[in-house]
Order: structure tokens, then sequence, then C-alpha cells
């Protein structure tokens, strides 16, 4: 686990100056791992999912340098977040296979619609489980997120049990 904890220090230094985004990616890396060890995720998966939690907004960056402070939609993230992603898992000498799966998840985490592979699912209920509290979504609607999206029972469970929701 070198490499991840390597990745971790080039992601800070990426956003140096920029604790919200540190503080972030720090948080939904944590619940990935939580979700995904719960799951019993395979080595592999769960590799890939370490990898792609603490790059998956990687894209915010470009994106506010090329159209402005605050414009960094989901959209933009998935579309600018490959590149500089491969450019640093690669110097960081990542296997082509993990970067190839890490910028696909970069690429679709914020398309909730045909979810393929665990390392998906689990990487959008982190990054939301993180979201919601961080952009105080409402309770209800956290709740419909829920109903919708989360497919793991360890996910459910954070989830519920973080904002007293009943199960569903």
């Amino acid at each position: 686990m070198d490499e991840i904890r390597e990745l971790i220090v080039k992601m800070v230094e990426y956003y140096e100056g920029d604790p919200k985004r540190i503080q972030h990616f720090i948080k939904v890396h944590s619940f990935a791992g939580i979700i995904g060890r719960g799951e019993g995720l395979d080595v592999r998966t769960m590799y890939c999912l370490d990898t792609a939690a603490v790059v998956h907004d990687i894209g915010i960056k470009p994106a506010e340098e090329k159209y402005g402070k605050g414009v960094c939609g989901g959209a933009l993230q998935q579309k600018l977040g490959v590149e500089p992603a491969r450019k640093m898992l690669s110097e960081l000498n990542f296997d082509k296979d993990i970067i190839k799966r890490v910028c696909f998840l970069i690429a679709h985490h914020h398309t909730y619609t045909n979810v393929e592979g665990m390392d998906w699912q689990i990487l959008l209920e982190a990054d939301f489980l993180v979201n919601a509290f961080e952009e105080g979504i409402p309770e209800k609607n956290i709740a419909v997120f829920r109903d919708k999206v989360f497919k793991t029972q360890t996910g459910k469970r954070l989830l519920n049990k973080m904002y007293g929701l009943e199960t569903e």
C-alpha cells in the first residue's frame, strides 16, 4: 500500500493550499475503504477502489483553471479528470490495467446508471456520504438518493446511521 500512500501525498501536493479538496478526497477514500472491506471486495478490486477514491475529483482543478473558480460540475470532472490522473498514476508506476480502470471510474464517478462493478458502486456511495454532509443535503433528499442509488449493505448502514434515517 506504499503506492496509495505516495498517491495521497501527490494529491495533497496537487491541491496545495486547498484544504477543502484535500479533506474531501481523504474522507471519500476512508469511506470507500470501509464499504469495500465490509462488502468483501477482492484484493485487486479493493486496490482499484482505493486508488480511484484518492483521485476521483482530480478534474476539479483543470475545470476551474479552464472555466473559472467554482465551475467544476460532475460532467466537467469526469471529462477533465482522466488525463491528469493517467499522468500522475503513470509517474507513480501504477500498473497499466489499474490506471485504465481508475480512469474509467473517474470518467463515471458522477454517473449513477448502468453501474458496472463494485468499485464503481462503492465509489458513488462513498462520494455521496461525504457530499451529503459537505453540501448540507436535506435528509429527505438523502433518503431518496439512498433508495435509488445505494446497493451495498455497508453503504446503506453507514448512511442510515449517520443521518438517523429509517431503514427502507
